[in-house]
């Protein structure tokens, strides 16, 4: 279950680099445990414009995963997000 919402997170895009949340290492961990989903996640900055759209797309791509009923975000700021936590692919992207 964990594999198939990490894929439906990689479906969203931050509009502002154009990479995944997954890719761009925003996800930390997901849980799911009889049909609840527990994601924790960061945003590259506390100041993100669209910090509520993007929690909103989280929350309905898991919900989109069969057998997700329902969904919390546990949105952390510690560990700060750096482009050290991006996949290689955004790192050389974004020419870090």
């Amino acid at each position: 279950m964990k594999d198939k919402i990490y894929k439906a997170l990689s479906n969203i895009v931050d509009p502002e680099v154009g990479f995944d949340i997954v890719s761009l290492g925003f996800i930390y961990d997901v849980k799911e445990n009889d049909g609840r989903a527990v994601v924790t996640m960061t945003l590259s900055t506390r100041s993100c414009p669209l910090h509520e759209l993007i929690l909103c797309w989280v929350k309905e791509a898991t919900l989109s995963v069969e057998g997700v009923n329902e969904c919390d975000i546990n949105l952390v700021w510690e560990p700060a997000w750096n482009i050290s936590m991006a996949s290689d692919e955004v790192k050389a992207a974004l020419g870090a």
